[in-house]
This record gives structure tokens, sequence and C-alpha cells, in this order.
């Protein structure tokens, strides 16, 4: 298993699709941890779907269903899946969580994205 640095996100590379911050992975193991799911089974599904302001909006959901078609890929510990049709619009995103003084949530920075909304959970390609 390889290692990334705190100081710095880890790069896109083809086995890794999109990325999972070191923060946001702690936020899905506390969450899994709180509520009381099975480590070895949760998956992290990552999708997106249409609708929003702008066109898509992002999906995370905690979740043990897994389908024959989903990519699957470990980010810091977090098993990852993702179903090829929104692996086109989410191939190179960063899914990062952030605890501040203005908000508490998962953030996606997506480099594909044309526009995005005010609510910064929807997005066009």
């Amino acid at each position: 298993m390889s290692t990334t640095h705190t100081d710095t996100p880890a790069t896109s590379t083809a086995s890794t699709p999109l990325l999972l911050s070191e923060s946001a992975a702690r936020e899905i193991k506390n969450i899994i941890k709180q509520q009381e799911l099975d480590a070895d089974k949760i998956r992290l599904r990552v999708g997106v779907k249409g609708g929003g302001c702008s066109g898509f909006s992002y999906l995370l959901d905690l979740t043990e269903a897994q389908k024959e078609t989903d990519e699957v890929f470990e980010a810091h510990g977090v098993k990852v899946i993702c179903d090829p049709k929104s692996l086109l619009y989410l191939s190179g995103v960063t899914i990062d969580f952030k605890d501040e003084i203005m908000g508490r949530g998962f953030v996606f920075n997506n480099p594909n994205a044309t526009s995005t909304c005010g609510c910064g959970s929807s997005f066009s390609a």
C-alpha cells in the first residue's frame, strides 16, 4: 500500500480516477463508526444524477450494494465505488471534507465542471 503525505493532495492516477482526501476519508470512517456499520462491507458510492441548479448533482452514499459494473478503488482505507456513467463526469475530481466556521461538509473539487452553482452541490460539464 502506498502512502501519501498529509500536507499535499494525492494526484489522480488511472487506478484512482477520483480522489478522496485524508480528511474526507477520516469523516467517512467516523460516520461508519457512529452508525455502527460493518466497515468491511460498507462502500462509499460516489456518483452524479441529473438535476440541481446547474444540470447535475453530486451523490454520496454509504452502501453494501455493489453492482458488477461499478468501478472499485480504495482511498485512505475507504472502499469507493462509482458507476461507469458517473465516472465520465467525476474523473479527476477530489472529494474533500471541510469543517470551518462558515460550514461543515463534503466538497467536490471538479476540474471538469464548466460552471457550478452558488450552493456548490451541482455543476454542468
